[in-house]
């Protein structure tokens, strides 16, 4: 998917939601537990739930490789079902990938290629070579941690150099001489608040993919306020506000209706952008 594609979605849909498929076998709904493949079920339900809502979905690898063959087959089936039914939504896996270049490239093949998914989360502490790999591919994107929403991103990305600068900032200016805004984003927390301004001085047009609203605490009117472009760029995650709205039977319209809330709160915020 192309940037001007993206923007288009996010522009029809009034929305730049984006749910994360996080699914965690202790809990999901109890009925679901008996079916041959829950975690496929479970986020298939989400799926055909709150597709209206938003523009983009995000599968942790880490909560289908924590379940072996069957854990990667239910992911496999997922990313399936997604480019069936929802064609026009940009999926990115959540992995976190980032290696010697040799072995980045053959993450870059399996992502992009195997599963042909639109994004992957890639970590840039092993510098360009570990990441170039991933750039190669038309229509692919980048997301390069960059300001994480957890509580130790304080322990490197916050340290600083002789000159004052800190580490997140150097991964930002670095970077750009690897990729730019039509192939690589950035995740920044929803926690960061006003850090968002410190981020836009340095990387203006880059869309940001955003964790941490919703179950951790993040601000959408703030993450706006001060990341928010004319462009919208930002891709604003919920995982636990959404898939785990209902631990009962009525878990999809739990969902959705958490996904239609957020949605609604998107719309008020590009509004803002037009005015």
């Amino acid at each position: 998917m192309t940037r001007q594609e993206l923007i288009q979605q996010i522009r029809e849909k009034q929305s730049f939601l984006c749910v994360g498929l996080d699914p965690d076998l202790k809990k999901l709904p109890q009925h679901l537990l008996t079916l041959d493949d829950p975690i496929f079920e479970f986020n298939k339900a989400i799926i055909d739930a709150t597709a209206p809502y938003c523009v983009s979905y995000k599968p942790n690898l880490a909560f289908y490789e924590a379940f072996g063959l069957k854990g990667m087959r239910a992911f496999e089936r997922t990313v399936d079902y997604l480019k069936t039914h929802c064609p026009d939504h940009f999926i990115i896996a959540d992995a976190k990938r980032g290696d010697i270049g040799n072995t980045s490239a053959m993450y870059a093949r399996t992502f992009f290629e195997e599963y042909d998914v639109d994004a992957l989360t890639v970590a840039p502490y092993m510098g360009e070579d570990s990441v170039t790999p991933f750039l190669g591919y038309e229509g692919k994107w980048v997301v390069l941690l960059a300001l994480t929403s957890n509580k130790g991103s304080k322990d490197f990305q916050l340290t600083e150099d002789a000159n004052g600068e800190r580490l997140f900032e150097k991964v930002l200016k670095t970077s750009q001489q690897w990729g730019n805004d039509e192939n690589m984003m950035y995740v920044v927390g929803a926690t960061q608040g006003r850090m968002f301004e410190d981020i836009r001085r340095i990387v203006p047009r880059h869309f940001l993919l955003v964790p941490g609203v919703g179950a951790q605490g993040g601000s959408l009117q703030e993450v706006c306020k001060y990341g928010m472009t004319k462009d919208c760029g930002l891709l604003v995650n919920s995982s636990r506000g959404i898939i785990y709205a209902s631990s009962g039977e009525d878990f999809a319209e739990a969902a959705a209706e958490a996904a239609k809330k957020l949605q609604t709160e998107m719309a008020e915020e590009l509004e803002k952008v037009k005015e």
